[in-house]
């Protein structure tokens, strides 16, 4: 237990340092800081000068709510608890196969390819993934509860984005550390995937009038995913374009639906006016019964 407690303690630290030498070292390598602050601006500024709903305002519904949702997410609840619940979790793990006497989990090794052919393959596999899982978020009751959070937005813009319960950093982190780990991934190649998808959630939530052309049936894209928040769909499913990064899972099997632009549409789920619209709320109401 007390090796736990030192692990929990030297990640928070650690997490803790980083997240101050980000701030005040701009210049430093692999600035996540920066790099998020930059991508969220280059939306941002994007949809200002482009807007797809030209009616909908700069600073639209709840824009303030879902930039506090970036900041807890990305950086306050990563020191508060992600870091050590992820270290030890690896730690636990770890030592479940000690006891298990596996060596390794590596199954397949891809030191031979070339650096961007695996990067690739972990971004696709992560991708489809996480696609499953985001499935598990709407088809499962206790699961939707949380996911729900996300789908409180009535607006939406890039930040849109950004608003999701912590709870579901846990539940995708923890599904796809496994898989990734058997195919030879650590947690330090995840730095560069973890930009790319963030550069495409924020394009996916964002007031662009965007689709890609031919591209859009392997790409996720706004006109595609705002489907996916639509609060009026067809009843007989419990839901629609699952897509993360890539759309070509929807396409293949058969969750794409976009039956016209979406531009107008109400965006949310049902009673979504009885929703709480404050952050400390938002996050304890899916632990009530």
């Amino acid at each position: 237990m007390a090796e736990l407690q030192d692990i929990a303690v030297t990640s928070t630290t650690g997490a803790f340092n980083y997240l101050i030498e980000s701030v005040t070292n701009p210049t430093m390598p692999n600035n996540y800081f920066y790099l998020v602050l930059i991508i969220s601006l280059l939306c941002w500024g994007a949809e200002i000068m482009f807007p797809w709903r030209k009616n909908q305002k700069t600073f639209r519904k709840d824009f303030w709510l879902d930039a506090f949702y970036m900041l807890f997410n990305f950086f306050l609840f990563y020191i508060a608890g992600y870091a050590a619940i992820s270290q030890v979790g690896v730690y636990l793990f770890n030592d479940f196969l000690d006891f298990l006497e596996v060596e390794n989990i590596v199954l397949i090794k891809l030191q031979d390819l070339a650096r961007w052919e695996q990067y690739l393959i972990m971004f696709v596999v992560a991708d489809f993934i996480h696609w499953n899982v985001h499935r598990l978020l709407h088809k499962v009751p206790f699961l939707w509860k949380f996911h729900k959070v996300h789908h409180s937005v009535q607006e939406m813009g890039f930040a849109a984005h950004l608003r999701f319960h912590w709870f579901e950093s846990i539940l995708y982190k923890s599904i796809q550390y496994v898989p990734l780990a058997m195919i030879g991934f650590s947690l330090q190649d995840f730095f560069l995937m973890h930009i790319v998808t963030i550069s495409i959630g924020h394009l996916n939530h964002s007031n662009l009038n965007l689709s890609y052309g031919p591209l859009k049936y392997l790409l996720n894209n706004p006109k595609m995913h705002i489907w996916h928040h639509a609060k009026n769909l067809p009843k007989d499913r419990s839901g629609y374009n699952f897509g993360i990064s890539l759309s070509i899972w929807d396409y293949l099997f058969k969750t794409n639906y976009i039956p016209s632009s979406g531009k107008d549409i109400p965006l949310g789920f049902d009673k979504i006016e009885d929703y709480p619209e404050n952050f400390g709320k938002q996050i304890i109401d899916p632990f009530k019964r």
